[in-house]
């Protein structure tokens, strides 16, 4: 594995930084708009995005006064290609568990030994 791809799936773990990352999916936004919305002061904000940033996952761009994060694109595109790959493998494993035939076994009933029978006659 990668080390940016291990690098932001360890980043992800974090349930504030996975909230930080689907609120960048909406669009670029300023540390204060996360904050507002988030459980975490501003400045534990400012470093969950910096753990984003460095494990590939985010990029930022000074606008006037103000820095705006939005998700990296090559990032989140290594993560969905491990997921593609990790996905087809699952696949390809059911559908070969699926079509394999199970032949009953020599010699045994299929619903045991012996059967119940009524008692009256």
């Amino acid at each position: 594995m990668d080390t940016y791809l291990q690098a932001g799936l360890d980043a992800l773990g974090d349930a504030t930084r996975m909230a930080i990352f689907q609120k960048l999916a909406n669009g670029p936004m300023a540390v204060h708009e996360l904050a507002e919305t988030s459980p975490v002061s501003r400045p534990a904000v400012s470093q969950h995005l910096r753990v984003l940033k460095d494990a590939g996952l985010v990029t930022d761009r000074k606008t006037g006064t103000r820095r705006l994060y939005q998700l990296d694109p090559e990032g989140v595109a290594r993560l969905r290609a491990h997921f593609d790959q990790v996905w087809d493998k699952a696949m390809s494993a059911f559908q070969a568990a699926a079509s394999q035939k199970i032949s009953p076994q020599k010699g045994k009933e299929k619903h045991g030994k012996h059967r119940r029978t009524s008692r009256r006659q």
